[in-house]
């Protein structure tokens, strides 16, 4: 399908190629602590897009910038497997782009204070690798990965660590966990724009590839605006950016509410 068709199909229909209307999202599944060798995990579905989050806590040194901090290193992975449209190799463009973006939304919006991954100032904190994998593409995967991240982040579990006082050395008790304290509950929405006439929100890879520009909206449970990511594109009315604030807010309190009873769930079963 061409651009131009699609906009007419779009505009006469107000029902976009899957049935949704434009400020639709697609249905959302969310399973936690998949994968039991992680010290957090969680699955995410959007539609077809599919992304699997593990996270592995390491013990090393804090940096000399920041000897009271720990740290938090995510990466995005799109390999062949889940579109073929990514080839076998180092990062791609995307996949380096959207880590990129993930580090930041960590960064500027302190879902995690890092004082709280320091464990002997100076000497020793945590650091968190958080993979985030692509299984399926089928566009969106920034919504995505963000649900996976902050699911998996409240699945974490950190053994307890204490310093040897003759050897200096870390000791770790594995049977002894605590969980990860989530200062701010964030949760992204995209939305693809068509000449500044048209909006849609959650995009497949078919809307992306046709649309004029891309917009993702980051907010918190205090509806606080955390951050907003438009890579190049079409320009974007006032009015526009505030449609899309205002869904993504709304967004926010259906992805929490989805997240939270998982996380009970999973709570009750264990």
């Amino acid at each position: 399908m061409n651009c131009y068709l699609f906009l007419v199909s779009l505009q006469k229909e107000n029902c976009r190629p899957d049935g949704r209307e434009l400020t639709e999202f697609r249905t959302t599944t969310l399973n936690i602590g998949s994968i039991s060798t992680a010290d957090g995990s969680a699955l995410v579905k959007l539609g077809n897009t599919t992304i699997i989050c593990g996270i592995k806590a390491e013990l090393t040194n804090p940096t000399v910038e920041a000897p009271g901090k720990g740290y938090i290193v995510p990466n995005v992975d799109l390999p062949p497997l889940c579109s073929s449209r990514f080839r076998p190799g180092p990062p791609g463009e995307q996949a380096q782009a959207a880590s990129q973006f993930i580090a930041d939304v960590i960064e500027s919006s302190e879902v995690i204070k890092t004082e709280d991954l320091c464990i002997d100032r100076g000497k020793l904190c945590w650091v968190l690798y958080c993979d985030l994998m692509c299984l399926d593409y089928d566009g969106n995967i920034l919504d995505a990965c963000v649900i996976a991240l902050l699911a998996a982040l409240k699945n974490t579990r950190l053994p307890e660590v204490t310093i040897n006082k003759e050897t200096s050395a870390p000791e770790v008790n594995l049977e002894k966990r605590r969980e990860l304290q989530i200062h701010k509950h964030l949760v992204s929405a995209s939305f693809c724009i068509f000449d500044d006439s048209i909006l849609i929100a959650d995009p497949t890879a078919e809307e992306e590839t046709l649309s004029t520009a891309n917009l993702t909206v980051v907010t918190d449970e205090d509806d606080r605006l955390c951050s907003v990511h438009k890579p190049g594109g079409t320009s974007l009315s006032g009015e526009r950016l505030q449609e899309c604030i205002s869904r993504a807010t709304t967004r926010q309190r259906e992805i929490q509410k989805l997240i939270d009873k998982v996380a009970h769930s999973v709570k009750k079963a264990q």
